[in-house]
């Protein structure tokens, strides 16, 4: 297994599936970690869910240099540099980060193809608790995914 995607985030589900990757990490040693951030709107809203991607991409596009976008940069940066360096102490290096912006589950399905990982490596379960088994962007990537795909619970 050269190369492995790790979907973080600051949730709790997101920790326990990075806590599962550096045991994984460690004894398989891959060449390369991808270390995936997918920024989202922050709050309550369905607001991701509810548009397409034409209206996404001209929210995103409007977002742009705003102070709403630097603070979604800086905590994208500030979760990133806090796997990465968790990784690195344990000796592991070839760690890339990658922060992408719309639905978390396109986003980590479409990184994971463009970065040619082996693995993917995710939370059950983030913020939003509709669903009591498993999350629904858990799911989503279980689905789509062309590789193995490790959930931790």
């Amino acid at each position: 297994m050269k190369k492995i995607l790790i979907a973080v985030d600051d949730t709790k589900g997101s920790k326990a599936a990075f806590s599962v990757s550096r045991e994984i990490c460690g004894c398989v040693r891959p060449e390369t970690i991808v270390l995936v951030y997918v920024e989202k709107f922050e709050g309550r809203s369905l607001i991701d869910e509810m548009l397409g991607d034409a209206e996404m991409a001209t929210l995103k596009e409007v977002l742009k240099g705003t102070e709403y976008q630097e603070a979604l940069d800086k905590k994208a940066e500030r979760i990133l540099s806090y796997y990465r360096k968790a990784l690195e102490d344990d000796g592991i290096t070839g760690v890339k980060t990658v922060v992408k912006g719309g639905h978390p589950a396109e986003e980590i399905l479409k990184t994971a193809k463009e970065e040619g990982v082996d693995m993917i490596i995710m939370g059950s379960r983030g913020k939003r608790a509709a669903t009591l088994i498993m999350g629904s962007v858990s799911r989503e990537v279980l689905n789509g995914s062309e590789v193995p795909v490790l959930v931790v619970k």
